[in-house]
């Protein structure tokens, strides 16, 4: 899972940008979301124990950036050409003289 735990360090990166654009603390982030200062700089590190609602709790304490979790495989390109390559075809009936 190299790739995994590259995308999850640079959306823990950008997690800690959000933060400290906004000049907050890590206690208060972690107090609003719910969680333990150390689970917050965990995120903020990319840890792939941390659970999604951890990460989804950072996010909304963050002014609710929680809805940008609507993004992940909204557009599912690949399941979407499965899923046509597995729909029946109809054929019609020949028509009456043919």
């Amino acid at each position: 899972m190299p790739k995994t735990r590259e995308i999850l360090e640079q959306m823990g990166e950008q997690i800690r940008l959000a933060r400290l654009r906004r000049k907050l603390s890590l206690e208060l982030v972690a107090e609003r979301a719910g969680i333990s200062r150390a689970t917050l700089i965990s995120i903020e590190k990319g840890a792939p124990t941390v659970s999604m609602g951890s990460y989804a709790a950072v996010l909304h304490a963050l002014n609710n950036m929680d809805s940008d979790l609507l993004l992940i495989a909204k557009d599912d390109v690949f399941g979407r050409k499965l899923q046509d390559l597995a729909l029946p075809t109809r054929r019609r009936a020949p028509k009456k003289g043919e």
